[in-house]
């Protein structure tokens, strides 16, 4: 320990000299940080097992009504409008990674009318010549592409033949892509069978999910028969399943993936409804 002394000056008299001392610093030890701990594989797994089985739990104590039931209420609710439409509503689970479920569906009876879609066709030669006879709107080459850069060429269906889509692709690829319309195998809109794509095109109406795998759709009219309502009910339902690979689509655009053996993955149908303009939606139990 060492002493400081200050001399004592008129200014600062030696009664209130003080004197400073310098202790050594102390050592202040460090708490261990606490350790978080990770939860395993297996306990994560064992909690989506916990909140399924509750979230099936609160599920079933929903109510839900057979299809014949919930067309009968929604029918005494719209007495009065029998131009009224029936909406179908189905909640698809998307998974990471997975597509937006879309497909066609050709319904008995249409609840309205369908506007006719515009068909553009990348193709030359003999398959051009094929195209514009199946009803093709619009059909060439690579000269087509300025004009759709350009809107001047407007569709609601691309097709495109094998040879000619490494071609398009750098040009239109971002373009057409967030719009849902660029060719792709996937989808089956790369295709040597142009004509056979066309015909099955003819008659039916396309459907999408949104982002969020929610389906919406006009199935049918109050003033319909029952027995029309429950077929196209039942048509619609079979084309999202056979798109969410929760039942067969002998018409599904993956036959790429289907002639290698392979299988889509399986996109869960957790939720059907059924409502109308004044009625309510109900959930339904047989689907």
């Amino acid at each position: 320990m060492l002493g400081l002394l200050v001399r004592p000056s008129p200014i600062c008299p030696a009664s209130y000299i003080r004197q400073f001392n310098t202790t050594s610093a102390l050592h202040i030890s460090r708490t261990k940080e606490p350790k978080i701990r990770t939860p395993s594989k297996k306990a994560l797994a064992a909690k989506a097992r916990r909140k399924a089985a509750i979230a099936k739990k609160e599920d079933q104590r929903l109510l839900k009504l057979p299809l014949l039931d919930a067309i009968a209420v929604l029918r005494s609710v719209e007495v009065a409008h029998p131009k009224s439409l029936y909406e179908l509503y189905v909640k698809t689970e998307i998974g990471n990674g997975a597509a937006v479920p879309r497909g066609r569906v050709n319904l008995p009876r249409e609840a309205k009318s369908k506007d006719e879609g515009k068909i553009l066709v990348f193709a030359e030669g003999r398959q051009a010549e094929e195209a514009k006879r199946a009803g093709a709107h619009i059909v060439g080459g690579i000269e087509l592409i300025e004009g759709i850069l350009n809107n001047r060429h407007r569709a609601t269906t691309i097709l495109c033949v094998p040879s000619l889509i490494r071609a398009i692709t750098p040009k239109l690829g971002r373009f057409l892509g967030p719009l849902g319309l660029m060719p792709s195998e996937r989808r089956g809109t790369v295709t040597e069978d142009i004509v056979g794509y066309i015909q099955r095109l003819r008659g039916t109406s396309e459907w999408r999910a949104d982002r969020t795998g929610s389906i919406r759709a006009p199935i049918a009219m109050m003033d319909f028969p029952v027995e029309d309502v429950v077929t196209n009910f039942n048509q619609f339902i079979t084309s999202v399943k056979g798109a969410t690979g929760n039942g067969k689509d002998p018409d599904a655009a993956d036959r790429k993936l289907r002639s290698a053996g392979g299988s889509r993955p399986v996109i869960p149908i957790t939720k059907v409804m059924l409502s109308s303009k004044q009625g309510p939606g109900i959930r339904i139990a047989d689907f």
